[in-house]
């Protein structure tokens, strides 16, 4: 008798635990099926990623972003726990010139490889917050992404600037537009 009572209850637990388990499962699928709502933003995202790709692939030879007027500064920047931002060949007059044009990164980004190379992980549009702030009144964004500011003091030993990472030659696990790139590593760097 115990067991036929312990039977009936397990047999109704495990029908509501299927039941729950199914609507879980529906819920899932319906939010799923609203894609469509988060697609427009990530449309945007792949847009730019898009963009910076067709504007960097002549920058995988790191001699053609040198002959460009792309030179190394900073040495390989690394971050504590968060990965490393690489190597960064930065194009002066771009940086200076207050502007910020997607085909047009004032910093082209490799990482340094086991072999002595470098291998071309990403871009970054830079524009100091004087110059950018003297021309518009909100801070700057690029095809729906949002620069983050960097205040001075700074390790860079710049004055307070703007900046967008955009890793489009390496996909970042913590995000497209983050500044610090998670499996980018300074290790290979010798100089």
């Amino acid at each position: 008798m115990n067991l036929q009572r312990f039977g009936k209850k397990s047999a109704v637990f495990l029908i509501g635990v299927l039941a729950i388990g199914g609507a879980w499962q529906t819920q899932g699928l319906a939010q799923s099926g609203h894609s469509h709502q988060a697609s427009a933003s990530q449309q945007k995202a792949n847009a730019l990623v898009d963009v910076v790709r067709e504007a960097t692939e002549r920058f995988k030879d790191v001699a053609v972003a040198d002959a460009a007027g792309y030179k190394l500064q900073f040495g390989c920047v690394s971050g504590d726990d968060k990965g490393a931002m690489g190597l960064h060949y930065v194009n002066g007059p771009l940086v200076m010139d207050g502007e910020i044009d997607p085909t047009k990164p004032e910093i082209v980004i490799y990482e340094p490889t086991a072999n002595g190379g470098v291998r071309l992980v990403g871009a970054d549009f830079l524009v100091l917050a004087d110059a950018w702030n003297a021309k518009h009144s909100s801070p700057p964004e690029m095809m729906g992404q949002l620069f983050h500011l960097f205040e001075a003091p700074n390790r860079f030993g710049l004055p307070t600037f703007y900046t967008l990472h955009v890793w489009a030659w390496k996909p970042n696990p913590t995000g497209t537009f983050v500044n610090w790139h998670s499996t980018v590593s300074c290790d290979a760097f010798s100089k």
